[in-house]
């Protein structure tokens, strides 16, 4: 890979108005707090200049991590190496009929208020996802019965190599927290959703109902990376840690969520060592003890 000064200078010189960091702490980027740093970081605002960094870096083999809020991921503490790119500004919401167009970087909640707003049915179960329309569509995301997959309709990408595609419901490929935006890499930078008009003060209420048990039931109290682990076959991940008498373990800062099994929440500076050293015990008492192989939702990214 070519010098890290040197990238900076050619990429600064064909993107002046881009914003670039050399030895960005990430742990300013992510929801737990941890991570090492990276050697570039790129908050481009403008999908050809997303265009030219993609290019720039498949052009010279250049690894390049893609960052919305940081919401599901774990960072390791030596970082990141080559271009880490921030959509944070890619967070443009507009509204037009029934449908809603956001920006990659906007927040899934964020836009779920919009619809509201326009009295709009669809997104009521994203009003507490804490991360990005990217991060959403990557996952597919869902909760309380509703999920991406049932109400996008388009989305802007850019391929690894830089070429830009609109791919359309019949390309999208969900499943289980998978989709073609995971399989194939590709790098969202917008979206568009068709909901249906609906009863403003039964589509709040259900908002407020969700969010009710989202706060009941999970450890908001602390910084965590969501749900830890995917949903077993025939099993739920929360009940299986639970049952294998793990609450309240800890590694370092890390801990196992006493109020919501399925979380690992950052109680004491906690490292992302701490984190992952911790998810390995969790996976192995639950296999000897269950037999079941718990799979990890989170994202594990950066340097080992």
């Amino acid at each position: 890979m070519m010098e890290i000064v040197n990238i900076m200078k050619d990429l600064q010189k064909k993107l002046p108005h881009v914003e670039f960091l050399q030895s960005e702490p990430l742990s300013r980027h992510t929801f737990i707090k941890t991570g090492g740093n990276s050697d570039i970081f790129a908050i481009p605002s403008e999908i050809e200049e997303l265009q030219v960094i993609v290019q720039y870096a498949a052009q010279h083999e250049i690894p390049l991590t893609i960052l919305g809020k940081g919401t599901n991921v774990i960072i390791r503490d030596s970082g990141i190496r080559g271009i880490v790119i921030s959509l944070e500004k890619f967070n443009k919401i507009s509204v037009k009929d029934e449908e809603i167009y956001c920006g990659s970087g906007a927040s899934i909640i964020d836009v779920s208020r919009a619809a509201l707003d326009s009295q709009l049915s669809g997104l009521e179960f994203a009003c507490g996802i804490p991360g990005t329309v990217g991060g959403a569509l990557i996952m597919n995301a869902g909760a309380y019965g509703g999920e991406i997959s049932e109400v996008l309709t388009h989305s802007t990408v850019i391929t690894p190599s830089g070429e830009i595609l609109t791919l359309g419901r019949d390309q999208f490929d969900f499943a289980y927290r998978n989709s073609v935006f995971a399989k194939k890499k590709y790098i969202i930078v917008d979206a568009k959703f068709k909901l249906v008009k609906g009863n403003p003060t039964a589509i709040k209420a259900k908002m407020d109902e969700n969010t009710f048990l989202r706060e009941s039931k999970q450890p908001l109290e602390y910084p965590s990376c969501g749900s830890v682990f995917k949903r077993p076959p025939n099993h739920y991940a929360g009940k299986l840690i639970q049952d294998s008498g793990l609450q309240g373990t800890r590694i370092g800062g890390a801990e196992v969520s006493t109020k919501h099994a399925g979380f690992i929440v950052n109680v004491d500076h906690a490292t992302s060592s701490d984190y992952i050293q911790l998810i390995r015990h969790v996976q192995k008492t639950v296999k000897d003890k269950f037999g079941v192989d718990l799979e990890t939702e989170v994202k594990i990214i950066g340097d080992e």
